[in-house]
């Protein structure tokens, strides 16, 4: 008997190895599910295209596993990304999700993520509560708030005082018009009016006359990237840039990928926001090098770094982990780490999983025949203020 049970155990230790082996040389799988086609289509093509520049420059292995990425189109829509999470979740067995190019696409997956116990990266969307919808939430990216309240500090300080807002009307826009209300009041500023945009196939032009007639000092602009060309152009055409009224906005009226098409309409135009491709440092220009070499004729934009940090901050969990793909394991490994990202020096909160970093006050000025936002003021190691606020009640 003490012999058959010394031959089993050797059997059973021989197998636990074959199945370690196989499981380490199992690909480690990660679901994509981002914007290629519909209105959000350039946070989806720019995603796209930084994982393909970050895998050429960092390789497509980690701690011995290979890294496989899965993408699915979900063209904006909450209902395709709550099916495509499920799908890869039972199907495709992934192990991390990422992607989610707007708030309602982002939401509708984290109840699936949290039941399976996967990691989810936000890469993109921005509306401050989605970290709290899930303990699995990590994002890369940005919150509404932390930009808007940055904002609403500098904006007073800068001379004027009395203020129209206009936001596209949905999650981020909402977050945009409470924080900067809220900090500009704070410093010495007031909102005299707040506007909302319906956010499908908006049109600028009755809402600025509205603004005009209120006859503020500044505007204050949030609305998501792909609409800022248009709103520049409708600002143009009223007049309103002859007019003495100033404008400070949100980071994606004057979208990197976007800028150069606005034409002279967006000079002068001052934004806050966590990167511009014109930031002086040797990542970014590392960042931006490799990005073009591998995607030519693009330039990248705080989503492409946005989701250069995600892949990032896999990579780095996954090492941590020496290749675990437990999903606790995998969050743990995440909260708290730190590096220079090509936007400047960013950190996940371990306790909120959220990103800190700088945000920069910028102006749109041409530089050797482009224009660029272009950095004149940092605001350090900014937190996400809603979480302290929400923390507090």
């Amino acid at each position: 008997m003490r012999k058959q049970l010394k031959i089993w155990a050797i059997v059973t230790i021989a197998a636990l190895g074959t199945v370690a082996a196989a499981h380490a040389a199992d690909p480690v799988k990660i679901g994509v599910i981002i914007p290629m086609t519909g209105p959000f289509q350039s946070n989806g093509r720019q995603i796209e295209a930084a994982i393909k520049a970050y895998t050429q420059a960092k390789g497509d292995t980690v701690a011995g596993r290979k890294i496989e990425f899965i993408l699915r189109d979900d063209r904006g829509a909450p209902d395709n990304a709550n099916r495509f999470a499920q799908e890869l979740l039972a199907q495709d067995r992934v192990s991390i999700l990422t992607g989610f190019g707007n708030t309602p696409a982002a939401l509708s997956a984290a109840a699936f993520a949290a039941k399976a116990k996967v990691p989810q990266v936000i890469m993109v969307a921005a509306t401050s509560s989605i970290v709290e919808k899930s303990p699995y939430i990590v994002r890369t990216s940005q919150s509404i708030p932390q930009i808007a309240s940055v904002i609403g500090q500098w904006a007073p300080k800068s001379g004027p005082k009395t203020f129209v807002s206009i936001v596209s009307e949905y999650g981020p826009g909402l977050d945009a018009e409470e924080w900067f209300a809220k900090t500009v009041e704070a410093h010495g500023g007031r909102v005299v009016e707040k506007l909302k945009v319906p956010l499908a196939n908006p049109d600028f032009a009755p809402f600025l006359q509205r603004a005009a007639d209120a006859k503020p000092d500044a505007l204050f602009v949030f609305v998501p990237t792909g609409a800022g060309g248009n709103f520049m152009k409708q600002f143009v055409e009223r007049g309103l840039d002859k007019a003495g009224m100033k404008l400070v906005a949100m980071s994606d009226l004057t979208d990197d990928d976007l800028l150069n098409n606005m034409g002279d309409a967006a000079l002068g135009a001052v934004t806050g926001g966590p990167y511009s491709a014109s930031h002086d440092s040797p990542e970014n220009k590392a960042f931006v090098a490799q990005f073009k070499a591998t995607n030519p004729g693009m330039r990248p934009n705080v989503v492409a770094v946005g989701a250069w940090d995600a892949l990032e901050l896999i990579y780095r969990a996954v090492e941590a982990t020496k290749g675990d793909t437990n999903g606790d394991a995998l969050i743990a490994a995440m909260k708290g780490q730190s590096w220079n990202s090509p936007r400047g020096p960013i950190s996940i909160d371990p306790a909120t999983r959220d990103i800190v970093q700088n945000i920069y006050m910028r102006k749109v000025e041409r530089h050797d025949g482009e224009l660029y936002n272009m950095e004149f003021e940092t605001f350090p190691n900014v937190k996400d203020p809603a979480h302290g606020a929400s923390e507090a009640k």
